[in-house]
């Protein structure tokens, strides 16, 4: 992690020192939580192409809210749908590893009808669609799309649960209803996250509006606490990702 650090400090130093924004390459939610926990001297933000991406690139800069993201979205379809394999993330993810491309130049991989849509870095995007011409079994051909489709990306979805208290453990229990020593498991191997910033605190009381991470699950927003049981147990609302 020493040599990410020196990245995220060189990255920001560069920014605060020639005044333009500077980008990372696309970081999982453990390189993410060690850029968070730095002190910088300058602003950053995080984003991977759409609203709930998992995979994000960092920029570094004084203004912000007009950056433009080094993204592009490849849009990778069956020429002939009737015949082809059923997609996942990791056939993708392979097919793309096969053709030796790194990592870290690529962002979240979205599945919808069987279509897959992949984030990139846009230095990588027409190799892309150049060479990417099979996965699984299935001959696939690839364009450069605008924008991932409205219908695709994925809405969270509010919902009302009972929890004991506003611990992050009793919370996680409850939207994804695992057992507390279930719970515990995923704090113990450092699946947890919150803003982005790795949580290994059982007892947590989360704020409204944070976002919580569970690797290998999901995430969701919490929206606090909005009623009581006739119990005194507390309603609380959170909008999930599904």
């Amino acid at each position: 992690m020493e040599n990410l650090e020196k990245r995220f400090l060189e990255l920001a130093d560069r920014a605060e020192q020639r005044f333009y924004t500077t980008f990372s390459d696309f970081l999982n939610m453990e390189e993410e939580s060690v850029l968070s926990a730095l002190h910088l001297n300058i602003n950053y933000c995080l984003f991977g192409g759409y609203d709930g991406a998992e995979r994000c690139i960092a920029a570094f800069g004084y203004d912000l809210e007009d950056a433009e993201f080094p993204i592009s979205i490849i849009k990778a379809e069956p020429v002939s749908p009737k015949f082809a394999d059923k997609f996942s993330h990791r056939d993708f993810l392979g097919s793309l590893m096969g053709l030796g491309i790194k990592r870290e130049v690529l962002g979240d991989i979205v599945i919808a009808d069987n279509i897959g849509y992949i984030f990139c870095l846009n230095t990588i995007a027409e190799y892309i669609v150049g060479e990417l011409s099979k996965v699984r079994h299935t001959i696939v051909k690839c364009s450069i799309a605008e924008a991932l489709p409205d219908s695709v990306v994925k809405k969270p979805e509010t919902e009302q649960l009972v929890a004991a208290s506003e611990r992050l453990d009793v919370i996680i229990s409850a939207v994804y209803n695992l057992s507390r020593s279930a719970v515990k498991e995923l704090f113990i191997a450092r699946k947890i996250y919150v803003n982005s910033r790795l949580c290994e605190n059982f007892s947590y009381t989360p704020k409204i509006n944070d976002i919580i991470s569970v690797r290998g699950r999901g995430r969701f927003v919490y929206n606090g606490v909005i009623g009581k049981t006739k119990k005194s147990r507390n309603i609380i609302s959170v909008s999930v990702y599904k």
